[in-house]
């Protein structure tokens, strides 16, 4: 009989994809999801493009009835139900940890009675806070954080003590967190209790370190959301992408299908209570991925509007060392930025999308999240 999984917040972006990955691979699939207004649009039903061989339960994960309907005959479980964004995370701080924090409570208690044969909770990027460093004799430094009155003087990079410029290096699983936002903490919670109570309750449990995730489906009217998208937002209404500080921050971009892949990957072998990065292994400055973005899109012609601002909560630089993944589940990224562009700009083409990037921008600016 085939295995039947349930997918929290699998209406959305990654757990969509998830489905169309794990249906092909014979699994039946379930997906509890509350079709929140901010991804999906108002009076959202079911997505048009989730894959009708799906059973969608409409419900929120902080709804223990819902929870124990869901679970029902369920031999594993994906967790990626989240509130995601690191601004919003700053003021709408309740809810974030209500959805985050609470919602993965409920799940767990529910599964504490029920236990599953697997269980794989996102988890991301944004727990490390600033990646790692290396300094001119090749030493590698960590726990580094930027002064508010060197962010001030729009001073963005990391120094050793002696004042050089550090340059970054790929950061490992075993790097200490370093939470620089609510929803770092509440993916960093999420990451842990799982842990926790699937080592208590002997459910094999697995945590994966997203990075940026990009793709189709991604919701192009949310401004939290990620960076490609919400450039992506900003061009098609013909406005220029908004990029904070200098724009050479650099960050891991991976394609939704490989993130689909390692999750997949993560549930079939034996690994459990393991962390694990899942990225692309490269690096891109943002200033990068606005212009490749810019050209597929043939809009070159809109210049990029560089603030020269710092958002609380971000940092400068961090992208993966996935030799682990690699290693233990046999994860192998198959889509190059490129390819996936490409893809993504086909897709772009047939949506709409309304930009509240500017809305999101000022909220930041009159909280003083902004610098």
């Amino acid at each position: 009989m085939n295995k039947k999984v349930l997918i929290t917040g699998g209406a959305g972006f990654i757990g969509s994809h998830l489905a169309d990955e794990l249906l092909e691979k014979g699994y039946e699939v379930r997906v509890l999801d509350n079709l929140c207004e901010q991804v999906h649009g108002k009076n959202c039903n079911r997505p048009a493009f989730l894959n009708p061989e799906v059973e969608l339960i409409v419900g929120d994960v902080r709804d223990p009835k819902k929870v124990k309907e869901a679970l029902k005959d369920i031999d594993a479980v994906y967790h990626y139900a989240a509130m995601v964004g690191v601004g919003q995370s700053m003021y709408e701080i309740k809810e974030y940890t209500d959805v985050n924090n609470v919602g993965t409570a409920v799940l767990l208690e529910a599964l504490s009675k029920n236990p599953v044969e697997k269980l794989v909770v996102a988890s991301s990027m944004s727990i490390y806070g600033e990646g790692l460093y290396k300094d001119a004799e090749g030493n590698i430094k960590a726990g580094l954080e930027r002064k508010l009155d060197q962010l001030k003087r729009g001073d963005w990079e990391i120094y050793d003590a002696k004042g050089n410029v550090l340059t970054p290096y790929p950061t490992p699983e075993t790097k200490t967190p370093s939470l620089s936002s609510v929803y770092a903490l509440s993916k960093y919670d999420q990451e842990r209790m799982c842990l926790l109570i699937g080592k208590a309750y002997n459910i094999p449990t697995v945590a994966l370190r997203f990075f940026n995730v990009f793709g189709t489906r991604q919701s192009l009217s949310n401004p939290y959301t990620g960076v490609l998208a919400i450039f992506a937002s900003r061009l098609l209404n013909d406005n220029p992408v908004l990029i904070f500080e200098d724009g050479n921050q650099m960050r891991d971009f991976v394609h939704v299908s490989d993130i689909a892949q390692a999750s997949r990957l993560a549930m079939e072998t034996g690994a459990a209570g393991e962390v694990f990065n899942v990225g692309s292994g490269n690096a891109y400055t943002i200033n990068e991925i606005a212009g490749k973005l810019s050209e597929i899109l043939n809009k070159e012609y809109i210049v990029p509007e560089i603030s020269g601002k710092y958002r609380v909560g971000d940092i400068r630089h961090c992208f993966a060392d996935i030799s682990k993944v690699k290693t233990i589940l046999g994860y192998e990224p198959k889509v190059s930025l490129a390819g996936g562009l490409i893809e993504l700009a086909e897709w772009l083409e047939g949506q709409t999308a309304e930009d509240k990037v500017s809305e999101a921008s000022n909220e930041l600016a009159v909280r003083g999240l902004t610098v």
